[in-house]
Protein backbone atom coordinates (compact mmCIF):
# COMPACT_ATOMS: atom_id res chain seq x y z
CA UNK A 1 0.00 0.00 0.00
CA UNK A 2 0.81 3.36 -0.32
CA UNK A 3 0.06 6.91 0.55
CA UNK A 4 1.32 9.89 -0.49
CA UNK A 5 5.16 9.17 0.05
CA UNK A 6 4.56 6.33 2.87
CA UNK A 7 4.28 2.85 1.97
CA UNK A 8 2.62 0.19 4.24
CA UNK A 9 2.99 -3.41 4.71
CA UNK A 10 -0.11 -5.66 5.46
CA UNK A 11 -1.37 -9.21 6.56
CA UNK A 12 -4.24 -11.08 7.38
CA UNK A 13 -4.35 -11.97 11.10
CA UNK A 14 -6.57 -15.23 11.28
CA UNK A 15 -6.79 -14.78 15.59
CA UNK A 16 -8.72 -11.41 14.89
CA UNK A 17 -9.64 -11.88 11.37
CA UNK A 18 -8.90 -8.76 10.39
CA UNK A 19 -6.31 -7.51 8.32
CA UNK A 20 -3.33 -5.18 9.54
CA UNK A 21 -1.29 -2.78 8.41
CA UNK A 22 2.25 -1.33 9.24
CA UNK A 23 3.75 2.20 7.66
CA UNK A 24 7.81 0.74 6.61
CA UNK A 25 10.26 3.30 7.01
CA UNK A 26 9.85 5.35 9.78
CA UNK A 27 10.22 4.67 13.15
CA UNK A 28 7.05 6.27 14.23
CA UNK A 29 4.20 3.44 15.49
CA UNK A 30 1.67 3.50 12.36
CA UNK A 31 -0.71 1.05 12.06
CA UNK A 32 -4.05 0.42 10.54
CA UNK A 33 -6.53 -2.44 9.86
CA UNK A 34 -9.70 -3.20 8.43
CA UNK A 35 -11.98 -6.21 8.08
CA UNK A 36 -10.93 -5.99 4.21
CA UNK A 37 -8.21 -5.32 1.94
CA UNK A 38 -10.30 -2.17 0.59
CA UNK A 39 -11.17 -0.46 4.53
CA UNK A 40 -7.14 -1.53 5.14
CA UNK A 41 -6.51 1.08 2.73
CA UNK A 42 -8.89 3.96 3.50
CA UNK A 43 -7.32 3.32 7.26
CA UNK A 44 -4.21 3.97 5.78
CA UNK A 45 -4.67 6.95 4.30
CA UNK A 46 -6.69 8.16 7.41
CA UNK A 47 -3.84 7.25 9.76
CA UNK A 48 -1.44 8.98 7.14
CA UNK A 49 -3.40 12.37 7.03
CA UNK A 50 -3.88 12.14 11.11
CA UNK A 51 -0.01 11.73 11.65
CA UNK A 52 1.10 14.65 8.64
CA UNK A 53 -1.70 17.21 10.31
CA UNK A 54 -0.57 16.34 13.89
CA UNK A 55 2.80 17.55 12.34
CA UNK A 56 1.60 19.93 10.72
CA UNK A 57 -0.01 21.64 13.87
CA UNK A 58 2.94 21.26 16.18
CA UNK A 59 5.16 23.24 13.42
CA UNK A 60 7.29 19.96 13.37
CA UNK A 61 8.59 18.00 10.44
CA UNK A 62 6.89 14.72 10.14
CA UNK A 63 9.28 11.73 9.91
CA UNK A 64 10.60 10.83 6.11
CA UNK A 65 10.33 7.44 5.02
CA UNK A 66 13.49 5.42 4.31
CA UNK A 67 14.46 6.17 0.45
CA UNK A 68 16.71 3.27 -0.30
CA UNK A 69 19.65 5.62 -0.40
CA UNK A 70 22.05 5.57 2.37
CA UNK A 71 25.85 6.11 2.11
CA UNK A 72 27.75 4.44 4.78
CA UNK A 73 31.35 4.81 6.65
CA UNK A 74 33.83 1.37 6.05
CA UNK A 75 37.23 1.38 6.31
CA UNK A 76 38.59 1.76 2.91
CA UNK A 77 40.27 -2.35 3.49
CA UNK A 78 35.93 -3.56 4.22
CA UNK A 79 35.28 -1.54 0.72
CA UNK A 80 37.80 -3.52 -1.11
CA UNK A 81 36.98 -6.57 -0.16
CA UNK A 82 32.98 -6.23 -1.08
CA UNK A 83 34.20 -4.88 -4.09
CA UNK A 84 35.93 -8.05 -4.64
CA UNK A 85 33.05 -10.30 -3.45
CA UNK A 86 30.28 -8.41 -5.35
CA UNK A 87 32.95 -9.11 -9.12
CA UNK A 88 33.34 -12.75 -7.97
CA UNK A 89 29.44 -12.82 -7.39
CA UNK A 90 28.68 -10.91 -10.86
CA UNK A 91 27.21 -8.53 -9.30
CA UNK A 92 27.95 -4.21 -8.39
CA UNK A 93 28.55 -3.54 -5.20
CA UNK A 94 24.82 -2.60 -4.83
CA UNK A 95 23.61 -5.53 -5.78
CA UNK A 96 25.63 -7.30 -3.56
CA UNK A 97 25.51 -5.02 -0.40
CA UNK A 98 21.40 -5.12 -1.25
CA UNK A 99 21.30 -8.88 -1.09
CA UNK A 100 23.40 -9.06 2.22
CA UNK A 101 20.80 -6.49 3.70
CA UNK A 102 17.98 -8.17 2.73
CA UNK A 103 19.33 -11.51 3.85
CA UNK A 104 20.29 -9.94 7.19
CA UNK A 105 16.73 -7.78 7.53
CA UNK A 106 15.54 -11.41 7.33
CA UNK A 107 13.50 -10.39 3.62
CA UNK A 108 15.14 -12.85 1.68
CA UNK A 109 12.59 -15.89 0.20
Amino acid sequence: MTCKWYKAYGEFDPRDNIFVGWALGIEEGISSHGSTVVELKAYFATAIDHYLDDYKASWLKPEKPASGKRPLRITPEIHAKALIMARVSGKSLNQWASALFKKAAHLAK
